[in-house]
């Protein structure tokens, strides 16, 4: 199977760990003041090159808000950039959806144990996720609780897995807030949706706008702030290989460029002298990820 490549299913909760000398651990991750000495992970951990930005906010958001995350989250996820949030209801909801409209790549940083999904209203989102290529992370063990105080400490996981952190509708006492300071405390940038100077949610906002937070409200200002080219996701094949294929998932990725067209499975055993059992289980893995796609002419990049 390709390397991290792990699924969500209710039957059946795969949770792997990566500890603090682990060269999977996250390099960012490891800058903060005080990084969890090991992180439990459902799913795939971005790739090292991967660029992360978090994009945060209130649960009670404004549908102007959530439609301003979900827009800035779509756009910076079609240029392959990793999105991460809290899977909490509101901003973090429509961040994690943004992304995954983009097909692109989106980590949630949860509170509690992965075991189970919280909140439990989320869990097709977390199913979602997962089978893009994404990850589930926390630092506590499975059977964990969601107590108050481990949201606060999830908070500096979130901003220190990134280089920036955008904040859509922080109200004056609020946990986005909270991941703002520390993002700033770690050397990393915060970005400001802007909104009515009037409106509650608003107020934290604004405060960090007034703190020195930049304003951004176009996945360009990110782009243009943090010096990024943008550039559309890589291929499949770069994805594949740089998560370490299978030989079949290899022999079948390379059939297929080469080909050009839709292939049936005989015709891809034919080409490769493999046989079409391990065929098909290797096209059902890469269909799911997105990798292939599977057409009523056969198979095709």
């Amino acid at each position: 199977m390709l390397a991290h490549r792990i699924y969500y299913s209710d039957m059946k909760k795969i949770i792997g760990h990566v500890s603090f000398d682990d060269s999977r651990y996250p390099a960012l991750l490891k800058e903060i003041p005080d990084p969890p000495t090991r992180l439990f992970c459902r799913g795939q951990l971005p790739h090292p090159d991967s660029i992360c930005i978090a994009i945060i906010g209130t649960r009670k958001a404004t549908t102007q808000g959530k439609a301003m995350a979900q827009r800035i989250a779509r756009d910076l996820a079609a240029s392959g950039i990793v999105i991460v949030s809290g899977l909490a209801m509101g901003i973090d909801t429509v961040a994690h959806k943004g992304a995954l409209e983009a097909s692109g790549k989106t980590i949630a940083v949860l509170a509690n144990g992965l075991d189970n999904v919280y909140p439990a209203q989320n869990t097709s989102l977390a199913n979602d996720l997962l089978a893009h290529g994404g990850a589930i992370l926390s630092e506590y063990p499975a059977g964990t609780p969601a107590y108050p105080n481990q949201f606060l400490e999830r908070n500096r996981i979130v901003s220190g897995l990134c280089v920036a952190t955008i904040v859509v509708e922080a109200p004056e006492r609020s946990g986005t807030l909270a991941t703002a300071r520390f993002a700033l405390e770690q050397g990393r940038e915060v970005f400001v949706v802007p909104g009515p100077a009037d409106h509650p949610n608003y107020i934290g906002s604004h405060r960090l706008v007034r703190d020195g937070a930049r304003l951004v409200t176009a996945a360009s200002d990110i782009y243009e702030d943090l010096g990024i080219d943008p550039k559309p996701q890589p291929s499949p094949q770069q994805f594949l290989f740089a998560q370490e294929a299978t030989p079949v998932e290899q022999a079948i990725m390379e059939t297929l460029t080469v080909a050009g067209k839709p292939l049936s499975i005989d015709k891809i055993a034919e080409l490769t002298t493999m046989e079409a059992r391990a065929i098909n289980a290797a096209l059902a893995s890469l269909v799911m990820a997105e990798l292939v796609k599977e057409t009523e002419h056969g198979y095709s990049i």
